[in-house]
């Protein structure tokens, strides 16, 4: 029994953190690779990489002379201050550049990057100036806190998104890249055997930070971006992929990467990277958060500018160090240039470092555009091992303030999102003209359909192992019509059923791209009954694969049999997990349902979307819930028919679609649904009448440099009188893990009600208190708080000790929810090991209940950066 649980279990494991497993699976195959196909043989050293900084800021220093007077050979920096140079080890390498005093290293390995510090030199400068000694820092009367805030309050003025009409063209490139690589290199005649040729294709030198790279993924992205009367709209005339993750739900990688790497607006409050809020420096706050000092004047570009430096005053926090460039001529103050780095000490998971570069022009109407926007960052999972390399290069052109032709069917269609037919079969002659940033040798590799990662037979093996670990699902030929899945169902264990074998599978658009069918079968061993359900859907959208695609338009028939658990509502579509298993309460408060719906859905590209359902419901009884009124009458069922109608609105959602569900990605966008359901009694034979309205909010909350808060609110009335089974029964938790919208310490079926309002809040305070306290910093701990509860009411018409003809409740410590609230409350720790939380949790009111815990810890797992 506890067997089955944990493969059940493991499944699931792998669902919560399956990004973060297929990227290590990957480096796995990659080191394996390099360990058994093709050992590292002694070589001639062909050539050295290097990056060149100033040692007092860590600027990139571009253009710098860089030279070796043994071999005759020089080059010169590029604009992120790396260089190549075609020297053997132990040569020695010069660097000089006006305002330096130069400086030599002997390359020691051609492995490594060779880094070059260049000291300021004051004999060659124009002018010499004398800072007194360094006094405490404060942002009274100072020019450079003064110059920040004018900046901000000039914004409004050259922001051209207030613009009547506004548009650009914007390319981005996004690299994931396995960083400090030193496999397959060339041997001593500079040649690559075997199939390590494909894969030497692949390396490169990092941009930013002059590291060599196996690039794994590359990732084009060609749009046009409108702007009117304030709505702002996307359209993706050119999309494609290619890389190690070819092979894989293409759209679930390419969400998440740009979700991680997304946008940002340096003027906004807040600044968000990597699923994390880092605090702007021209946040209303930032005089209280950074310490801003003015450098210089400097020449960028054509402009004389005022560099104006900042860094946090704690540094543990989420901040950045950097630069802000403001034009010194102008009448109005604005960034023209902004260089930011994460301090190496901020409390961020796996991130070794980021960059941030971006660059803005005026334009002729006095609007700032912005023309660059690049990221960078290197990450680290399991110490030296599993290192990757990811960056944003990010490209505006042809800004406009009227109305774009070619794009005038766009203006007024509804949504913020599209892709015209053709984006993801664009030619290459296309990206040639597209391209913004050229590209490298190794990504000249991914520009084509080509694939060299598949020419390797270790890597293609590794890339179909996580292809199933992502979606669940085994296709049954190389254009499957049919896959089986998903692999999580096809054991697992719950206490009616016992050992629950499974085995199912769907449909895909190689059969039909607009007809679609689901079907799967389970059997029980401990109650012996097989279970089994099927699912016909029709599309009036062409899909490129499976039913559920975004965005959804049809008609979808479904009927099956199968167990419902009561007072548990995760378990109703929640698959077991590994912390599941083991429970504090097992509940057997399970009966059987045939459910038959006939569903017409709709989505629309504005994140609205409609749900209209006609059910079918059959409720039997189970050996532990027996349907018994209060005259002694038995039931064997009964039937509940419905007609439901429910509206969500998710305005900014973002989400990785996989076969199944769906798992938002910016946690920020708010949620709302609202639904009446409706069944008069005698409809199709109902035994009852169903009339229920329901309403749902969540929305996540960041308060800057305090963290950020989740907050649920749920209400529900229920306008007839029902079986016991119908009643609103509030969501309890009975494992060990601590799950939000749902009751950790209630027993299910313990409070019975028929209206409610409940509320759930989540606080991470991001490291907060703890950023603060030596050693223990160093620990990356956040802390939180939560607060949940319920407030109800279980009227006279549903309360079966008033109404002798409705059932019984089947468990005698079942009572109806008084006139106080339920309420519980917990304080914890999260980002133990980067990965675990645990909580502790008081139950504040109804503390009598029998067998239910009035306290207890719940743990946790995820993934965050």
């Amino acid at each position: 029994m506890l067997t089955s649980r944990l493969i059940k279990s493991i499944y699931n494991i792998f669902g919560n953190i399956r990004l973060v497993l297929a990227v290590l699976v990957g480096l796995i195959a990659f080191a394996a690779v390099e360990a058994r196909e093709l050992p590292l043989q002694p070589r001639k050293p062909l050539g050295v990489v290097g990056v060149v900084t100033d040692s007092l800021t860590g600027e990139r220093l571009g253009f710098v002379n860089v030279w070796s007077k043994a071999y005759k050979r020089g080059v010169t920096t590029n604009d992120h201050g790396v260089f190549k140079l075609r020297v053997p080890v132990g040569a020695e390498i010069e660097v000089s550049s006006l305002g330096y005093a130069p400086k030599k290293l002997k390359v020691k390995s051609n492995t490594d990057t060779i880094r070059f510090m260049l000291a300021p030199s004051a004999t060659e400068l124009a002018e010499v100036v004398v800072k007194p000694k360094k006094k405490k820092y404060s942002k009274k009367n100072n020019p450079a806190v003064e110059l920040m805030r004018r900046v901000r309050a000039d914004f409004d003025k050259v922001r051209p998104d207030r613009a009547p009409l506004y548009s650009y063209n914007r390319y981005d490139k996004i690299i994931l890249a396995l960083n400090n690589y030193s496999g397959y290199l060339p041997d001593s005649l500079g040649n690559v055997k075997g199939r390590g040729k494909a894969i030497y294709e692949l390396v490169d030198t990092a941009a930013w930070t002059g590291k060599r790279i196996l690039t794994l993924s590359m990732k084009e992205n060609s749009s046009t971006v409108i702007t009117a009367d304030g709505s702002t709209k996307e359209i993706v005339r050119g999309f494609r992929s290619n890389g190690f993750d070819k092979q894989w739900d293409n759209d679930i990688m390419s969400v998440f990467l740009t979700d991680a790497l997304r946008e940002v607006n340096v003027y906004d409050n807040d600044i968000t990277l990597m699923r994390s809020h880092f605090v702007s420096p021209l946040s209303r706050i930032s005089a209280d958060y950074y310490m801003f000092h003015i450098e210089d004047t400097v020449q960028v570009g054509n402009q004389r500018c005022v560099e104006l430096s900042f860094a946090p005053h704690n540094p543990e926090s989420l901040g950045f160090n950097g630069k802000l460039y403001v034009p010194v001529d102008d009448s109005l103050k604005y960034v023209t240039r902004v260089v930011m780095r994460l301090p190496k000490a901020a409390n961020v998971n796996y991130v070794n470092e980021m960059v941030l570069n971006q660059t803005f022009r005026l334009n002729s109407r006095g609007q700032l555009d912005k023309i660059m926007d690049d990221v960078a960052l290197e990450l680290s999972f399991v110490g030296t091992f599993g290192e990757l390399y990811a960056s944003r290069q990010s490209r505006y052109t042809d800004h406009s303030y009227e109305k774009r032709q070619d794009m005038a069917n766009f203006y007024d269609r509804i949504g913020n999102h599209f892709e015209i037919d053709e984006s993801r079969n664009q030619p290459y002659q296309f990206w040639d003209e597209q391209r913004l940033v050229p590209l490298s040798r190794a990504e000249q590799s991914l520009a084509h359909n080509r694939n060299p990662f598949m020419e390797v037979p270790l890597i293609k093996a590794a890339t179909e192992i996580i292809n199933l670990l992502m979606i669940g699902y085994i296709p049954t030929g190389k254009k499957s019509k049919f896959d089986i899945g998903t692999l999580d169902s096809f054991i697992s264990y719950n206490a009616t059923e016992g050992l629950r074998l499974g085995l199912g599978g769907m449909t895909t658009a190689n059969l039909s791209d607009h007809l679609f069918a689901r079907a799967n079968v389970a059997y029980g061993m401990r109650d012996h009954r097989w279970k089994f359900g099927g699912e016909l859907e029709y599309s009036f959208i062409k899909k490129k694969y499976h039913s559920r695609e975004f965005p959804m338009n049809g008609i979808r028939l479904t009927y099956k049999y199968d167990i419902f658990p009561l007072g548990e509502n995760d378990l109703v579509n929640e698959q077991a997990n590994l912390l599941n298993s083991f429970r504090r309460k097992q509940s057997d408060l399970n009966v059987y349902q045939r459910l038959g719906k006939l569903e017409y859905n709709v989505e629309w590209h504005n994140n609205l979307s409609l749900n209209a359902t006609l059910k079918y419901l059959r409720i039997t009884e189970s050996p532990t819930v027996k349907f018994i009124n209060g005259l002694g009458k038995i039931d064997e069922h009964y039937m509940q028919n419905s007609v439901k109608v429910a509206l969500r609105y998710a305005p900014g959602e973002k989400f990785a679609q996989s076969y199944n569900t769906r798992m938002t990605i910016n946690m920020d966008a708010m949620e709302l649904r609202l639904s009446h359901e409706f069944g008069p009694k005698g409809f199709l034979g109902s035994n009852f009448t169903t009339n229920i309205t329901e309403f749902y909010f969540k929305k996540r909350q960041w308060f800057s440099m305090f963290g950020y808060a989740d907050f649920t609110l749920m209400a529900a009335k229920l306008w007839s009188q029902v079986p016991f089974p119908a009643l609103l029964w509030p969501n309890a938790n009975t494992s060990y893990r601590a799950k939000k919208e749902a009751f950790n310490l209630m027993n299910p079926m313990e409070l019975a009600m028929d209206e409610y309002v409940s509320w759930d809040l989540y606080y991470n305070f991001n490291g907060l208190l703890f950023n603060r306290i030596p050693l223990i910093k160093k620990l990356k701990l956040k802390e939180t708080f939560s607060f949940r509860g319920v407030w109800g009411h279980l009227t006279s018409k549903n309360d079966p000790s008033r109404n002798p003809d409705l059932y019984r409740f089947p468990d005698p410590n079942t009572r109806a929810i008084g006139s106080q609230p339920y309420m519980e409350i917990g304080a914890g720790i999260d980002n133990i090991l980067t990965l675990f939380q645990v909580e502790y949790i008081w139950r504040l009111t109804y503390r009598d209940a029998p067998g239910a815990p009035n306290h207890g810890v719940r743990f946790g797992i995820r993934f965050n950066f």
